[in-house]
């Protein structure tokens, strides 16, 4: 392996190309910076852990690596093409879906209606879309149960469920995961990272996964980075913070 490797957790290597970087990633709000200078690096198959105080500025950088901001300074690569500028519908044809903060679902709507629009936006085939659809049911069976329910009706472990379900209808190669656990009990949230962990691995599927309860989001990491005031400060493995002095200095 070379110097430029990583190391997987369990031994396996990190392939040396990335499946989606940025490079001095430069960003802000109204003149005020929120990234500078920042680079982050997905590699294919793994969970990257991405943590940090409220304000480090993890989900501008989601946001801006999905298109849904704009970069001001710096590069954003997918499989190695620049895609800086890129709008989300195209990343989302490329291969690439996002999980927001806050879940973003229309609660006016039932769920068959939001993954029905799910799989429009994604340009999925009508033909293909009940298969599609019964895939992400066999991944989170319990969304069936209610999928004839309005979204404003459900809990928020089910519209978690909803919302990470309508990400996943476009069979992405790339999750980007901002705070699945807001609002969610431990319970709930280690029912729902489950089942994402197994579909990863069985499918090869890089996950950016940007959370604030870590311990639960390290069990299921290969690698974890430490954002602070819009940079990377830290970068290792879950098992180099088991140590509960060593995550809280890096807070």
């Amino acid at each position: 392996m070379s110097a430029q490797q990583d190391q997987r957790r369990g031994g396996a290597p990190i392939l040396e190309a990335p499946i989606l970087e940025a490079r001095g990633l430069t960003t802000g709000y109204g003149g005020a910076l929120v990234l500078e200078d920042l680079d982050i690096t997905l590699h294919e198959g793994e969970v990257l852990c991405l943590i940090g105080h409220n304000g480090a500025g993890k989900s501008t950088l989601m946001k801006t690596l999905f298109g849904l901001h704009p970069a001001e300074a710096g590069e954003i690569r997918l499989r190695g093409e620049p895609v800086t500028g890129a709008d989300p519908k195209s990343l989302s044809k490329a291969g690439i879906a996002m999980v927001p903060e806050g879940r973003g679902i229309f609660p006016s709507l039932t769920v068959n209606e939001i993954f029905e629009m799910g799989m429009w936006a994604v340009g999925v085939p009508e033909d293909e879309r009940a298969e599609r659809r019964d895939w992400v049911f066999s991944i989170l069976p319990v969304i069936a149960e209610f999928r004839h329910r309005r979204a404003g009706t459900l809990s928020g472990g089910q519209a978690q469920m909803v919302s990470i379900g309508r990400a996943l209808l476009g069979r992405p190669r790339i999750l980007l995961l901002d705070e699945p656990s807001i609002g969610l009990a431990p319970k709930l949230f280690q029912d729902l990272l489950a089942p994402i962990r197994e579909l990863q691995q069985r499918e090869g599927l890089s996950i950016l996964l940007v959370e604030q309860n870590v311990r639960e989001a390290l069990k299921i990491s290969d690698r974890v980075e430490v954002m602070k005031s819009g940079r990377m400060i830290w970068k290792g493995l879950p098992e180099d913070l088991a140590d509960n002095s060593k995550l809280m200095a890096l807070y």
